[in-house]
């Protein structure tokens, strides 16, 4: 086994709409398409976790300013591309990291390093 050097998030953006209106053939087909991809990190033994977000509908944003809480329904950002999901993978740079994103089956991958703390 190779050591391994970094993690990375691959933090999977999109459309909500298509999702939120696709049936039950066309969410499958992108299950399978996924559990492909977690095959290819399991192979090369990438894969630290990841997850499905649900719909940004359901988040709950809590903004803290000048001592006060407040709680807003709905995402941080208004925007067409919300969050739906992430990877975290090990990777031995950031090229290895690229190749994960780009065989991942999402529309837009974001590649983040993850900070870690030694203590």
């Amino acid at each position: 086994m190779e050591a391994r050097h970094m993690k990375y998030m691959l933090l999977l953006w999109g459309d909500e709409k298509p999702w939120a209106e696709a049936g039950p053939e066309e969410r499958e087909r992108l299950y399978a398409e996924h559990g492909r991809f977690n095959e290819l990190l399991a192979s090369r033994d990438a894969a630290r976790g990841g997850e499905e977000l649900a719909l940004s509908s359901s988040a709950t944003t809590v903004r803290k300013r000048d001592g006060e809480t407040l709680l807003t329904d709905g995402p941080f950002a208004e925007t067409v591309e919300q969050l739906g999901g992430f990877y975290l993978v090990e990777a031995k740079d950031l090229d290895e990291a690229l190749e994960f994103a780009k065989a991942c089956p999402s529309d837009v991958v974001e590649v983040r390093p993850v900070v870690e703390y030694q203590g």
